[in-house]
């Protein structure tokens, strides 16, 4: 049955959108080659923690959208959009094989007068050197005059209910002016402002600058976390005070690390398909490196709490509030939890946690004990770590039953517990 829309990549970008599309009236199909994912939304349940509730997965189904491992139903829709996920691999480039795996899937399929969009976040040159050479061989039509090609950032943020697909607005760049005009019609059912990029590339780049924009801020208040702490100042007054400046501030706060779906990209680095290297950006490099530090930092201070309290991490029961990497979601992608759990485990550490959102965690593999009774077994810990601030915790009580409290979140009453 033929479609308008098709979304490949059925993970936290595709399915906001494709929920978005359904509710808009556009007739979607939804296009991952993991079985895993059409299993799941059968059964009515989202495949990926904190993108959609299991209600909001049955709305979409009712309402008319398709789950299919089947590449055949991308060769009947006006629109596709590409969604696939485009993590950092071990040497820290944007591994781009899911990307090339969904073009190829695309390319055999692929009509004259389909728009073709990329949501995914890749560096600078890649819609144009490695998206559209492969759409273009598979397919045997060129791009920007047999179909449209355009790129459109994903800007979502999990969990958050009052910034939504519809009212965020959506960057578009296009390979030809027409490629934009095609992919700002599409857009322009979904969400409320449209804004044209002035091509593929600078579109690509908004993301990059966004997301670095976040890691390079928070680098800065991690690195000024340490120094305060090192010299007896208390950085979280700091920033309270600082964000009272009406004008040139922006507040962030620290944490035990940076976790979520967009990564720091240094597009200036080992070129990818023929991409001219640029200069590197050294902050952004920089940057990565202090937050890449922070778990060992949150690790340090466990252990300096225990020694000053007589204990040693060896044997310390040690419990971890929030694994997720963002409040109030179920969102685990990147979260400093486990690396902390696995530094401790492997100092010899008994860890369990604790986390309203995730009823099973699982470190190497093997699941780590869930707390039952939060004060209880806050009461029986040696230690306890909150490293999510999840709204449903009460903290004031928790750091009266806590025999250790250290906060990474700055969340506790002044004086209530060790902070960050």
């Amino acid at each position: 049955m033929p479609a308008d829309l098709a979304v490949i990549g059925l993970a936290h970008l595709g399915l906001p959108l494709a929920q978005a599309a359904v509710t808009a009236g556009i007739d979607t199909v939804g296009y991952d080659p993991d079985p895993r994912p059409y299993a799941e939304l059968r059964a009515g349940r989202s495949p990926v923690e904190g993108a959609l509730t299991a209600s909001e997965v049955r709305r979409m189904l009712s309402g008319g959208f398709r789950p299919t491992t089947d590449a055949a139903e991308l060769g009947r829709v006006r629109t596709a959009v590409i969604c696939s996920p485009t993590p950092l691999g071990p040497d820290r480039a944007v591994d781009l094989t899911a990307l090339g795996d969904a073009a190829r899937a695309l390319a055999s399929r692929l009509r004259p007068h389909t728009t073709v969009l990329l949501e995914s976040a890749v560096p600078p040159g890649t819609t144009e050197t490695f998206l559209r050479p492969l759409l273009e061989e598979g397919s045997g039509l060129v791009a920007g005059r047999d179909f449209h090609l355009a790129c459109s950032p994903g800007r979502l943020d999990p969990g958050n209910r009052t910034r939504t697909l519809a009212n965020t607005p959506k960057v578009i760049g296009g390979l030809t002016p027409a490629c934009t005009e095609s992919a700002a019609a599409f857009y322009g059912r979904l969400t409320d402002k449209v804004v044209r990029a002035r091509g593929l590339r600078e579109a690509e780049m908004t993301k990059v600058l966004e997301t670095n924009f976040r890691h390079v801020n928070i680098a800065l208040v991690n690195e000024m976390a340490v120094l305060c702490h090192d010299l007896g100042v208390d950085f979280w007054d700091v920033i309270r005070c600082a964000e009272t400046k009406p004008f040139g501030f922006q507040p962030f706060r620290p944490g035990p690390g940076v976790g979520g779906h967009g990564v720091p990209v240094d597009p200036g680095g080992p070129p990818h398909g023929g991409r001219t290297s640029g200069s590197p950006l050294r902050m952004v490099s920089l940057a990565q490196e202090i937050n890449d530090r922070m778990p060992r930092y949150v690790i340090q201070r466990c252990a300096t709490l225990l020694n000053e309290h007589g204990k040693s991490v060896r044997g310390a029961r040690v419990l971890l509030l929030g694994v997720t990497y963002k409040p109030d979601t179920a969102d685990q992608e990147a979260a400093p939890a486990r690396e902390i759990a696995t530094r401790l485990m492997d100092m010899g550490a008994q860890i369990g946690y604790h986390d309203p959102h995730v009823l099973d965690w699982r470190v190497r593999e093997r699941p780590v004990p869930r707390a039952d009774s939060l004060y209880e077994a806050a009461a029986a810990a040696d230690l306890t770590v909150l490293l999510q601030q999840h709204r449903t915790y009460d903290l004031q009580g928790l750091a009266v039953k806590a025999q250790l409290l250290l906060d990474t979140r700055g969340a506790t009453p002044a004086g209530a517990a060790h902070r960050l």
